[in-house]
């Protein structure tokens, strides 16, 4: 085996997590297409869907390594396209039509930052101009255009990268190591939550004055969601609306379920379940801006058996702390995107008897009876359980998850590889689960799903 079909297969076992209950799924056959590229190379990329998060992810790839150029962008509006030869360089090509990017053959790589519906088209189309591919999350809009993107992936042979940054950090990085280390026992609950109260973190995005059909191509925009006439606030707020985006399950779920599956080596939960409302921000959207979803995982290879709780609350007018609590039998990881705090706590093997218990209940001969039985069974050294230990984890102050994430994505563009830390499989593991809690919410029905073979259960 060549070191980088062991490097491939090795990362697919990480990164994927194919070891599931009691079986291993099979490598998938991927038709080999990649071409090293010398570290003194450029690695030209274009971005597709120069809105807010486009101007990030570009920035961030420039950041991340001399190697990336940024060279071509496409955007349905024709104000983006001027702001993206004012702010990156008058000779950047750009275009209205994505397939002009494609067509070229001096680009490497395309950055895919478009609304949701247009993530799997694009994404494979790419793959069959021969591009290598970073696509935000989630992957896909629907739950069943999952497999087609994974099969274009296959026959590429090319490299992606799904845009959860977050498992890039240094403190989730800290939080794997910690949990596969054994530190809090067996995992058993997860919280998880991405609390926002404010009007741009609920989505309402500025609108500019001259959005107009002139000015923007709506029919393009569209796709194939249902025709409706033009509405500047579906354009640029298109978040709010599930003919174009996933609610705060497919834009901030993923973020923390992507985090768990990647600390965790988790294949995915097997049954699901989501309540929630629209309870503050009706401004027309038709999607929830409160969601808490339930998700059992069941027990592999990797892990116990646990729950996991997601919370969304666009309306919390409260204290916020977008952590992820992780607990297991002998302690707890609790992290954010930048520190980390580990608590250990173990019960002494002693149950302990007395206080509020039946003991004092019993009649003062059974009393004495219990106590010399208990001396006999539980010695002076079972009743004292250790000391609890609390470990802080701070991250560096240059740690920049955003471009180590492009950094991952561009060196296994350079070294021919396919290893990328949220490679189409693992992202699809966490799209689906997510997608599947909107499925819940609007249907109001459990979704069982299953993790191995990446479907929906049926009856």
């Amino acid at each position: 085996m060549n070191p980088t079909r062991r490097n491939f297969i090795k990362s697919v076992t990480a990164a994927s997590a194919l070891i599931a209950t009691g079986s291993v799924a099979k490598p998938f056959n991927i038709i080999r297409d990649l071409k090293k590229i010398s570290p003194n190379d450029k690695i030209r990329f274009a971005t597709i869907g120069m809105g807010i998060q486009g101007n990030q992810d570009t920035k961030a790839a420039l950041r991340s390594t001399p190697m990336a150029e940024f060279v071509a962008a496409a955007d349905l509006y024709d104000g983006r396209l001027t702001h993206v030869k004012e702010a990156y360089g008058k000779d950047i090509f750009t275009t209205r039509d994505y397939r002009e990017i494609l067509e070229r053959k001096d680009i490497d790589a395309v950055l895919i930052v478009t609304p949701d519906h247009w993530h799997d088209h694009i994404t494979k189309a790419a793959f069959q101009a021969g591009k290598h591919v970073y696509c935000e999350k989630p992957m896909v809009q629907h739950i069943d255009e999952g497999a087609s993107v994974i099969e274009a992936w296959k026959k590429s042979g090319k490299t992606m990268q799904v845009g959860s940054q977050r498992v890039s950090s240094a403190s989730f990085r800290e939080a794997k190591r910690l949990f596969l280390a054994g530190e809090i026992g067996d995992i058993n609950f997860v919280e998880s939550n991405y609390d926002r109260f404010n009007s741009l973190g609920a989505w309402n995005y500025s609108i500019p004055g001259d959005a107009s059909l002139t000015t923007l191509d709506w029919d393009t925009f569209l796709g194939d969601a249902p025709k409706v006439p033009f509405d500047a606030k579906r354009f640029f707020r298109w978040r709010n609306y599930k003919d174009y985006g996933t609610g705060v399950a497919g834009d901030l779920f993923v973020h923390l379920i992507t985090g768990v599956h990647f600390v965790t080596n988790s294949l995915g939960p097997e049954r699901i379940y989501s309540s929630g409302e629209l309870s503050y921000w009706n401004d027309g959207r038709d999607v929830p801006d409160m969601m808490v979803s339930i998700l059992d995982y069941p027990k592999t290879d990797l892990h116990a058996k646990f729950q996991m709780v997601l919370r969304v609350n666009f309306a919390n007018a409260g204290a916020i702390n977008n952590n992820t609590r992780i607990v297991g039998t002998e302690g707890q990881i609790d992290f954010t995107d930048d520190n980390l705090i580990l608590t250990k706590k173990k019960l002494a093997k002693a149950p302990g008897y007395g206080g509020y218990d039946s003991f004092g209940t019993f009649s003062a001969s059974e009393q004495k009876d219990f106590e010399k039985k208990y001396d006999v069974q539980y010695p002076p050294d079972t009743r004292k359980a250790d000391p609890v230990k609390e470990v802080r984890f701070e991250a560096p102050k240059e740690d920049d998850p955003h471009a180590q994430h492009f950094r991952d994505f561009f060196e296994n563009v350079s070294k021919g590889t396919l290893g990328t830390v949220e490679d189409p499989v693992f992202a699809f593991r966490a799209a689906a689960p997510v997608l599947a809690c909107n499925k819940s919410y609007f249907e109001k029905k459990v979704v069982t799903w299953d993790p191995v073979a990446m479907k929906i259960k049926k009856g």
